[in-house]
């Protein structure tokens, strides 16, 4: 890669093909912090739903000899 002089960074700054880049750079460093904060987000709410099912399933109170006969079995 060739490097650019600095008459040229100017050049290219102030005839506004730097400001579009850095537009561009800085709009997909944005959408993937969204996604990767989305897709962490989803994790963790998934991790903690299936915690509370599984607090859910400990719960004995309803357990009974009646209702373990008219359940269905799997």
């Amino acid at each position: 890669m060739e490097e650019l002089t600095i008459q040229e960074l100017i050049k290219a700054k102030f005839s506004g093909g730097m400001s579009d880049i850095s537009s561009y750079v800085n709009l997909s460093v944005q959408t993937l912090a969204v996604m990767i904060g989305g897709i962490a987000l989803w994790r963790i709410s998934v991790v903690l739903h299936k915690r509370k099912l599984a607090q859910r399933s400990r719960n004995d109170f309803f357990e009974t000899p009646y209702s373990k006969g008219w359940r269905r079995k799997n």
